[in-house]
């Protein structure tokens, strides 16, 4: 039942679906079913497998539940058929509690109190004659606690609008009537103008329920909570919902007393918990969207392009804490760390030039890693010096790349890095990690905890639980897609290869480090604890690279090396000799090796291996290059083109780093000249684009941008400037407009607006000067 009901929701064979369930539920993780188990799930992705367990989880919930509900009202003695099917045939827990909402065990409320009084037959008397005088019919059912008609009539209104909020039908068709046709009113609140400056787009705003996007529900919800908007969920004309419920309980003629107890129903009861419920729908659409977004960026971040094994100098800027420096090898080995103070209030900046360019000489720096952090484009000027230094000198020069620093201070205050680096000071671990996370990105992600690295919008503000899971799931399947190097992984990396404990990694380490070298993956069963189903699980994700079996540095499980020894029996060459021989494999016919153990899907992936052992999935090295005198806001000049790094992509746009120290945002509107429907599918975190300048707001340090370059400069639209409109945002407007608004800034990324620009006249590379500094740093001696 479940798995059918999962294919018709997914649109996959259901077949597909049991078996992955079967899968699941003996153990096997998403990677290594996405991987070496296509034959069974008909093909299913990771994203496919972890939606399917994810729902698989929450329809098992439902059921139990549903059999302690059926439970409790059969204890009752009141379980017929027809509640038994409706319960049966709900689809949703909200659905459910509704149903069983009548039934469940509860404080006694003037409503029961009434009952007890024998007012019920009172409600169906004031129903059945709409022309008796409700006094009159009352008059009849007078009783201890009720002594006149005034106190029963209340009585019998309490009766009548708890049978209506019990009523599961009627309180689902309101629900949804209030969602579809309601709508999200904001107003500042009052003396708040000049502090909640950031939400001034939501000032005066109203949008539909329906077709509010994530961003902007997340960010109203925010304000609301810092106390700067005020909020009011509007459901429309009180009337229409009035109606709606004569109508759905057969009330077409009808007493005033029933049309007040009807208002008064809709009024102090099911409005708000019709509210309640939208409510809290719009959060979990809003985290629904927040969190895939927030795994797109995260997966783009972890799977950009790596630098590669080239010695890295990392330098984590700062102003008067100087900037702190690390230098490590082609394996991320730290080889020399130093702090420097070029910028104010020293301004050393021949000293901390001549002292990088000696130290990038005497370790054959390749690649300058400049965080992008505060002071980073006087850093990065400062990187260039040095690169152009070391050219002069005749060295080979060193590129400088900016690169996130995103939860770098979070690692170098961590316990995995007072581990890594007993003895080295807090704030130069954080230089280390820049440097290898441009060598790396994923090899040292990963020692971060996927929600501090900055690739979302109002983080804070979703839950949690549900955020980790999200995210530790994507830097699994990244980890898991790229192949891990058995030799050389941390214990943080292996701990994300499927099948892999944080127990069994340090247990490899160990191993690792006791005897050497793996040679081959079956040398993985000597370490302890290590049993078959870690290695079942792991072995495909682990590569030996110049081991004893060419196959064991490629993602062909080792379940699967008969069909590889049948290949090579057919063409007659050796394992090492058919690995990379494309003209050999592109002769090859799957099905010719299929087995029922190994089907056609599985042989195809094994020979597309062998064409490309060990390939990398993540794209080739790139970086950008900012434009020399646009350091700061106030610098950027509509019309301009410039280069930059998309740090985030949010469901409105994307944000890009141009190196002015705020992002600029390339709205959804501005990113190609036909219609975007998701930014992801334009453009992805980490990748460098050519952008240009539409607009520039200095105060409110906002800059708009286009992808499109043919674009001119006061043509953005407002949603290209971020700016907001709304109309109508009083109770009942009847005139309302959909507001247009950026959605807040995006948070976490950056450490505030930073100050731009090094101050003072310095020394250039010329003449004299040069020759003075390329001495100093000890070229030409």
């Amino acid at each position: 039942m479940i798995a059918e009901t999962i294919a018709q929701e997914l649109s996959v064979p259901e077949k597909g679906v049991a078996a992955a369930l079967t899968l699941l539920g003996e153990g096997n993780t998403v990677p290594f079913i996405a991987r070496y188990r296509k034959e069974a799930t008909g093909g299913l992705d990771d994203t496919q497998l972890r939606a399917i367990e994810e729902r698989a989880t929450y329809l098992t919930e439902l059921q139990e539940r549903k059999e302690t509900v059926l439970a409790a009202i059969e204890e009752q003695g009141k379980l017929d058929d027809e509640l038994r099917q409706r319960i049966d045939a709900a689809d949703t827990k909200a659905r459910l509690e509704d149903i069983y909402r009548p039934y469940k065990k509860r404080r006694k409320t003037k409503a029961d109190m009434a009952r007890e009084a024998g007012l019920a037959p009172l409600v169906d008397a004031l129903v059945d004659n709409p022309a008796a005088a409700p006094e009159e019919l009352a008059a009849g059912y007078l009783s201890e606690g009720y002594p006149d008609a005034k106190a029963a009539l209340e009585g019998a209104r309490a009766i009548f609008v708890d049978d209506l909020a019990m009523d599961a039908d009627l309180v689902e068709d309101l629900r949804e009537k209030f969602y579809s046709e309601g709508h999200m009113v904001a107003r500042v609140a009052e003396g708040k103008e000049a502090e909640g400056g950031k939400y001034r787009d939501y000032f005066d705003f109203s949008e539909p329920f329906s077709s509010l996007p994530s961003h902007r529900i997340l960010a109203l919800l925010r304000g609301e909570s810092e106390g700067v908007l005020q909020l009011d969920l509007d459901p429309g004309e009180d009337a229409d919902f009035e109606r709606h419920i004569a109508t759905h309980r057969g009330l077409a003629d009808r007493s005033a007393w029933v049309d007040k107890a009807i208002h008064w129903g809709w009024r102090t009861k099911l409005s708000l918990s019709c509210g309640l419920d939208v409510r809290m729908r719009l959060k979990e659409t809003a985290e629904d969207g927040a969190l895939k977004i927030f795994a797109k960026n995260l997966r783009d971040v972890l799977l950009a392009a790596p630098a590669g094994q080239r010695a890295t100098l990392g330098l984590d800027p700062g102003y008067r804490n100087g900037v702190k420096c690390a230098v490590v090898d082609n394996t991320g080995k730290v080889l020399d760390t130093v702090v420097v103070y070029p910028h104010q209030p020293q301004n050393k900046w021949d000293a901390a030039r001549d002292a990088l360019a000696h130290l990038s000489a005497q370790h054959g720096v390749e690649l300058i890693a400049v965080g992008n952090g505060t002071a980073s484009r006087e850093t990065d000027k400062l990187a260039h010096e040095v690169a152009d230094l070391i050219a002069t000198a005749g060295g080979t020069r060193p590129t400088p790349v900016t690169v996130s620093e995103a939860g770098a201070s979070v690692y170098s205050a961590s316990q995995l890095a007072a581990d890594e680096f007993p003895d080295m000071d807090v704030s130069l671990r954080g230089a280390v990690s820049i440097a290898r996370r441009l060598q790396d990105p994923l090899a040292e992600l990963v020692k971060i905890d996927p929600k501090s690295i900055g690739v979302g919008q109002y983080q804070h503000d979703v839950n949690q639980t549900h955020l980790a899971r999200t995210l530790d799931a994507v830097v699994e399947d990244a980890v898991n897609g790229v192949g891990v190097d058995l030799n050389t992984a941390s214990v943080p990396l292996l701990e994300r290869v499927a099948g892999v404990s944080p127990t069994l990694a340090e247990n490899i380490v160990r191993y690792r480090n006791e005897h050497g070298s793996f040679a081959t993956r079956k040398e993985l069963a000597k370490v302890p604890r290590l049993g078959p189903k870690a290695f079942e699980q792991s072995a495909g994700f682990l590569r030996i690279t110049g081991g004893d079996d060419p196959l064991d540095a490629s993602a062909v499980h080792p379940e699967a090396y008969s069909v590889v020894t049948a290949m090579s029996q057919t063409t007659g060459l050796g394992v090492a000799e058919l690995i990379g021989n494309s003209r050999v494999l592109h002769t090859l016919n799957p099905a010719d090796y299929a087995t029922a153990e190994f089907g056609v899907p599985t042989v195809t992936d094994i020979l597309a291996e062998l064409d490309k052992p060990g390939r990398d999935p993540r794209p080739q090295f790139k970086t950008a290059a900012f434009k020399e005198g646009v350091s700061k806001v106030s610098d950027v000049k509509p019309g301009m083109v410039l280069e930059g790094t998309v740090t985030n992509v949010a469901a409105f746009g994307a944000f890009v780093d141009v190196g002015v120290h705020q992002d600029g945002l390339v709205h959804v509107s501005a990113m190609s000249h036909d219609f975007v429907a998701d930014p992801h599918d334009v453009i992805r975190s980490g990748e460098v684009v050519k952008v240009k300048m539409l607009d520039v707001d200095v105060d409110r340090q906002r800059i708009s941008l286009s992808l499109r370059l043919d674009d001119e400069p006061g043509a953005a639209s407002e949603k290209g400037s971020g700016k907001g409109t709304g109309k109508g945002a009083g109770k009942g407007a009847k005139n309302r407009g959909r507001g247009k608004g950026q959605g807040g800034k995006r948070g976490g990324n950056r450490s505030g607006n930073r100050a731009g620009g090094r101050g003072g006249n310095r020394s250039q590379n010329a003449g004299g000067a040069m020759a003075d500094a390329l001495k100093k740093a000890g070229f030409g001696q």
